[in-house]
């Protein structure tokens, strides 16, 4: 079988975040500038090389402020570490309808963990200009503290920022001749 190369459709893609804040709701952010790639044997997602960055700086919560404060050496420290980058590992079948969760290796503030992300395989299909395309929702959780954004204050209810991280992605590939 041919092995395929598989590019990020960004015009189709997104990569949020979610984190408590006050411990009573949630701020939503995302990555304005990523990319994607993939390598398939034929349209066989389950054992692909998957590699993930994100352009740290654009980090967006629709707060300039707090974007500049998540920038700063208080969380992200985009001076020194410019990127967020994820290598996938290894892949497991959830069920035959296509979920399986993704392992890799998720690199932030040059501190590397191995985490899970859930993914919803949406399948492959040719857009009306004859590009194949391939659709994917995938979403995680992660500790923030686990890599190095260890910044708070203290409020009655607790932290003003939670510790754990959802992420919440829509990623769409298009592949490559």
């Amino acid at each position: 079988m041919a092995t395929k190369t598989w590019a990020l459709d960004p015009t189709h893609s997104e990569v949020q975040f979610k984190i408590k804040h006050l411990m009573i709701t949630n701020v939503t952010g995302s990555f304005d500038m990523f990319t994607v790639s993939a390598q398939t044997e034929g349209e066989d997602f389950t054992k692909a090389k998957v590699s993930f960055t994100a352009d740290v700086n654009s980090i967006s919560t629709n707060n300039e402020q707090r974007d500049g404060h998540l920038k700063s050496a208080d969380f992200f420290d985009v001076e020194k570490f410019p990127q967020i980058r994820f290598e996938a590992t290894k892949t497991e079948n959830v069920d035959s309808d296509g979920s399986y969760d993704l392992y890799g290796d998720l690199t932030i503030r040059d501190i590397t963990k191995n985490v899970k992300l859930s993914v919803e395989f949406g399948g492959v299909v040719k857009d009306p200009y004859g590009n194949t395309k391939a659709g994917f929702t995938i979403n995680g959780k992660i500790n923030r503290k686990d890599f190095g954004l260890t910044w708070s204050a203290v409020t009655e209810a607790g932290g003003v920022v939670g510790d754990e991280v959802r992420i919440a992605a829509e990623i769409q590939l298009v592949e490559q001749a």
